[in-house]
């Protein structure tokens, strides 16, 4: 039999819940793993999967004087619950917590964090894979685009982009941003990050083509390991030459012609832009193996 004091210690192992959700079945511990202007992402548990998830947290003050924006957001949310595609970050349940004015979504977590992140620890990455991630992006974004109704994801970027490093795995996160749109596939607000947001979303009236031009723009960090428009040290300088055509610097680093020349079409004007759908079946993807993404058994 095992001591008294070998018994307190096993106690002491077990990690213990700071809250629990309103259905009991997802405990959230106190380890961050990440956050942002109005969220924060912790680490979490489904005790009846028995797998670890993300907890995320929206602050809903931010919203206070805009309540149509606040319910908006909340059933967008929701919505989003209903996607179910391997390179998207899947929706497990979600709920508004009135007494902390909060929205909290539960979400898969990825092994290896974010895309951003992965990349700068992995310096010597072959072209070869990071045409796969690049294709599994662009596989999430066809999903979302053909959804029925359309989903715009509005704020992609290599933060966003989330990996299973173990299977080569690429998944597209943070959905909380995202809009649903009619039929005529248009959006109106300002949403974003700067560096990776479409011209034509300054003007507040697009489609889900903001999503391909940002989708090149982390083509462009993944191939450079630069954030776009790096030279510029605010946000005002950022949407000058944004919105007057002006290419970021990174883009001249890039040597190959044929790469630049596939950025160059995802960062064209909007009518000019092509699809995800499109996109997957351009030269550039050529040595990518659809059958081994669709397997996810590749190892890098």
């Amino acid at each position: 039999m095992p001591s008294e004091s070998e018994e307190d210690q096993s106690e002491g192992d077990h990690e213990s819940f700071v809250e629990i959700d309103p259905t009991q079945r997802y405990g959230r511990y106190d380890e961050l793993l990440g956050s942002g202007a109005v969220k924060k992402v912790y680490r979490a548990f489904d005790q009846e999967e028995g797998i670890e998830v993300a907890w995320n947290r929206v602050k809903l003050s931010k919203f206070i004087n805009d309540s149509t924006m606040t319910e908006r957001l909340y059933s967008e949310v929701r919505l989003l619950k209903s996607l179910k595609n391997k390179n998207i970050i899947a929706l497990h349940n979600v709920w508004r917590d009135e007494e902390r004015n909060t929205l909290n979504f539960m979400t898969e977590v990825c092994t290896s964090g974010n895309l951003r992140e992965y990349r700068r620890k992995h310096k010597n990455v072959s072209m070869k894979a990071l045409k796969k991630w690049s294709f599994q992006i662009l596989k999430g974004l066809e999903y979302l685009h053909t959804h029925e109704p359309c989903v715009i994801h509005r704020d992609l970027n290599c933060s966003n982009v989330f990996v299973n490093g173990n299977l080569g795995q690429v998944k597209i996160g943070d959905l909380g941003l995202a809009a649903i749109v009619g039929k005529n596939h248009s959006a109106h607000s300002v949403l974003g990050t700067p560096e990776f947001m479409a011209p034509e979303l300054y003007e507040e009236d697009y489609t889900e083509m903001v999503d391909i031009y940002s989708f090149g723009m982390c083509v462009l960090e993944m191939l450079t390991l630069e954030i776009p428009y790096g030279e510029c040290d605010n946000i005002a300088k950022i949407y000058k030459k944004v919105t007057s055509g002006v290419r970021p610097q990174a883009l001249s680093k890039i040597k190959d012609l044929e790469v630049r020349a596939f950025v160059e079409r995802c960062l064209a004007q909007p009518r000019a832009r092509p699809s995800a759908t499109e996109l997957l079946k351009d030269p550039f993807f050529d040595e990518v193996d659809d059958e081994d993404d669709d397997e996810n058994n590749y190892y890098l």
